[in-house]
């Protein structure tokens, strides 16, 4: 069978890579070719683009990069129509992947998957008919998303655990003393991690505000900065001194950090499940009233960060625009270091969270629904 899969970011080329791993693993005769990143490019077949020449964020950066997303999009018409694939397998991307699946269902006629849809039960509810009109199914990675899409009238929508689970659980670990021998890390200080998030507004932002945290309040502390591949190494040149920075290294950090300091993303849940008690921000340059506005009539639910919105409750601390200032940082982050009832609370909470999302390896459960989709 062949296989057209596309993923427009970093998160998107890690669950990518692992579905690609699944499918070989049940179809001997699997060719791939994608829009992806370098982990499905060491998992195999075809890169055709790499995210980072496609990816466009934020409303500004959309409007002044339209004739390049343009191009992108036909090029990945074209591209799939003389590839001529099995099936067509979008991982999120919601903007170009939503465009693709019209003309792959109207023009190619072409098997259509969902696998980690976007987030439309957060906000842009409407891009739910386009998925009923060209996806012949979706592939969920949170159990409430199946409701979701079951109370708009759509039932092709399985769950299949979550990736982060199986992520987590299958990352290799070092020891701790090679961990803060490798970076020079003081053995007799906890670790504070420091997760600016992956795209580059959101990490100049982060970095501006943890910047100005005064870590002489926290002196049993190391303030550690995991940086990401998929950003520019520029963007960590601006971090202040009294932060250590590592690459590429997010699970060893998480592994063996007392708490964190989290932009809002999939590595609020990541986080959770390291158990690391955790401080979500969100800075945005935006006034108060719009943001309240922007609250009220976009987005369709009371918190932004995985965390909260799986267990239903405030787990963690979310910390938004003008909420997120030096001062808010730093009191939560002494709750969460210092308070033994608070700690005690989210980690009760992220247990609850385990077992809401189960055990189940999402791309095996994916391959292996595909796989019956493919012979039907």
């Amino acid at each position: 069978m062949k296989y057209y899969l596309i993923a427009g970011e970093a998160s998107g080329d890690l669950h990518g890579s692992n579905l690609i791993r699944s499918i070989a693993a049940k179809d001997s005769d699997a060719d791939f070719r994608y829009y992806g990143g370098d982990k499905m490019l060491v998992a195999g077949g075809e890169l055709v683009k790499h995210y980072k020449d496609t990816a466009v964020m934020g409303f500004l950066r959309v409007a002044t990069h339209l004739h390049k997303i343009l191009r992108n999009i036909n090029d990945c018409k074209r591209d799939i129509a003389d590839y001529a694939p099995d099936v067509l397998i979008l991982i999120d991307y919601p903007g170009f992947n939503l465009e693709i699946a019209k003309y792959a269902k109207e023009v190619l006629n072409l098997k259509v998957a969902y696998y980690i849809p976007p987030k439309i039960w957060a906000w842009k509810e409407g891009r739910v008919e386009q998925i009923k009109k060209y996806v012949d199914v979706v592939y969920c990675i949170f159990p409430f998303e199946v409701d979701f899409y079951k109370s708009h009238g759509y039932d092709n929508v399985l769950y299949v655990g979550n990736p982060c689970v199986q992520s987590v659980r299958s990352a290799c670990h070092v020891s701790k003393d090679d961990f803060y021998l490798i970076n020079g890390f003081d053995p007799d200080k906890k670790i504070v991690a420091l997760l600016p998030g992956s795209r580059e507004h959101e990490v100049k932002h982060t970095i501006s505000v943890l910047n100005k945290i005064d870590k002489s309040k926290f002196n049993d502390c190391q303030f550690v900065m995991a940086a990401t591949s998929a950003v520019d190494m520029d963007m960590y040149k601006g971090v202040d001194s009294s932060i250590k920075v590592v690459y590429d290294e997010t699970y060893p950090l998480l592994t063996f950090a007392t708490a964190a300091i989290v932009n809002s993303g999939t590595a609020t849940l990541e986080t959770a499940l390291f158990g690391v008690p955790q401080v979500v921000v969100f800075p945005m340059i935006v006034t108060r009233l719009l943001y309240k506005i922007g609250r009220k009539y976009m987005l369709k639910i009371p918190y932004i960060s995985l965390v909260n919105i799986i267990s239903g409750k405030e787990t963690v601390k979310e910390l938004v625009a003008y909420e997120c200032t030096v001062e808010s940082v730093t009191k939560n982050l002494t709750d969460i270091l210092y308070n033994k009832e608070c700690i005690e609370s989210i980690k009760k909470d992220y247990n609850k969270i385990k077992s809401i999302l189960g055990d189940s390896v999402a791309s095996d459960a994916a391959a292996e629904h595909l796989m019956t989709l493919l012979k039907a």
